[in-house]
């Protein structure tokens, strides 16, 4: 099935998995689409099976909390940020429920993100600039640095490539995300007309097919753009019970999950 604008609009709530006590503050799809990984506010790892459709396994950070969780190469290690004690950032085997090693002299969140052919690596710094290294040369600093109109009324929270590698996504905190021309850094569109009167991190995504832009909102709405054109082309409502702060559609497979405190797995109701 190929996504288009009537596809979307007919994505409908198919499960909704009430696994956490607290906010869901990140989730990642493995590479193959089959698991997703979860963090949450209430110190808990919750390992969904995609095809299945339903939870498999809970682990706890009860001592140093779990934030920014993310697959590495493998579907059975993830690494995740601290939240509690310090920020220092943790390699853990899921096979055996044992750290690999540590990472540390992280401060605060980062606003990051890799190219998909691993090699490029963009920093958003201070919220108004993108920095791009390329990892066999990163000793000699940034190739290319884009500077952006600084807005004072929010901060980046997110920085995303697209799967084709040319075009990035910038999230805020406020009511807007950036699409911005990954080769030259040119805003090519500014996606808003959604709730976030809190401040709230809400995490802005790509449709694999790099065509579509996703947002989650303050009343728990799911927004749909058409990258290209800017247009809006859906409004879903999730009935999510608080804001929608994760938001990722499954890299090989016609689903979507979004989460407040709970976890929504998303499909579509039309074949287009």
């Amino acid at each position: 099935m190929k996504l288009t604008d009537n596809v979307l609009r007919s994505f409908r709530v198919a499960k909704v998995f009430r696994e956490n006590t607290d906010k869901i503050n990140c989730f990642d799809f493995s590479p193959n689409g089959e698991t997703l990984i979860s963090s949450s506010d209430d110190d808990s790892i919750v390992l969904y099976d995609c095809q299945e459709g339903k939870p498999k396994r809970t682990l706890y950070s009860k001592k140093y909390g779990v934030d920014l969780i993310r697959y590495t190469h493998a579907a059975n290690t993830v690494v995740y940020s601290s939240n509690k004690i310090d920020d220092t950032i943790r390699y853990l085997s899921l096979h055996d429920n044992k750290y690999i090693r540590y990472f540390h002299g992280h401060s605060k969140r980062p606003t990051c993100s890799f190219d998909p052919e691993g090699l490029i690596f963009a920093a958003g710094v201070n919220s108004e600039i993108i920095k791009l290294y390329d990892l066999r040369s990163f000793d000699k600093g940034p190739f290319a640095t884009f500077k952006m109109q600084y807005e004072r009324t929010c901060e980046w929270t997110g920085l995303k490539f697209s799967n084709d590698g040319k075009l990035m996504l910038v999230s805020t905190n406020g009511g807007m995300v950036r699409l911005i021309d990954a080769f030259k850094g040119a805003v090519l569109q500014t996606f808003g007309g959604y709730n976030n009167n809190k401040g709230i991190s809400l995490e802005a995504s790509f449709t694999p097919d790099s065509q579509f832009v996703m947002i989650g909102s303050e009343d728990g709405k799911v927004h749909v753009w058409n990258a290209e054109s800017g247009l809006k082309v859906a409004v879903l409502d999730g009935k999510h019970t608080g804001p929608v702060s994760c938001l990722q559609f499954n890299p090989k497979f016609m689903t979507f999950a979004s989460a407040c405190s709970n976890m929504a797995f998303w499909l579509p109701t039309i074949d287009d």
